[in-house]
């Protein structure tokens, strides 16, 4: 199956990462890569790391993108590169691409990789998906579960309290 959980409210990440080790406790192979995430210092690239079923694998900067720059081009080619290579090794049961929609919708990576990336997916493969405020329609048409995380109330917002370590990063 393919899954997609995009939207302005908090847990995508999160949920795609408990799948991940819901699969992987059960020795799935699972294989996630991080679109515009560098920083190794997030409990969850930790957690991942101890676990040999799990392997993830960052591209960008450590620097939250705002205006993407030359470098985030860059990061956001090879991580496609690296995407379509892991997902044709049939090597992995589950394959997350972590925050791909809001690469698609800064321009650094492009809907038509994804398409292929989806195409290129064998059947036995799970691959679950993450980020951004909307999902394309023609990938609307290629997935079978999309869940939108929606923002009622959040703590940044409403009392300015910013990432705490250990429960946002």
């Amino acid at each position: 199956m393919i899954q997609w959980y995009f939207g302005r409210g908090k847990g995508k990440t999160t949920a795609a990462i408990g799948q991940g080790f819901r699969a992987a406790g059960h020795s799935f192979k699972v294989y996630m890569i991080q679109f515009l995430k560098g920083n190794s210092n997030y409990g969850e690239v930790k957690a991942i790391g101890l676990n040999p079923n799990f392997e993830l694998r960052q591209f960008g900067t450590p620097e939250l993108v705002k205006t993407p720059g030359d470098i985030d081009l860059y990061e956001g080619e090879k991580a496609i590169k690296h995407a379509k290579e892991i997902i044709s090794s049939e090597e992995y049961d589950v394959v997350i691409l972590d925050e791909i929609g809001v690469a698609i919708e800064m321009g650094i990576v492009d809907v038509k990789d994804l398409l292929e990336i989806i195409d290129l997916k064998p059947k036995r493969v799970e691959l679950i998906i993450t980020g951004g405020k909307q999902v394309p329609q023609e990938v609307i048409d290629k997935v079978d579960l999309i869940t939108e995380m929606k923002m009622i109330k959040h703590y940044y917002i409403s009392q300015g309290i910013n990432a705490r370590f250990g429960i946002e990063f």
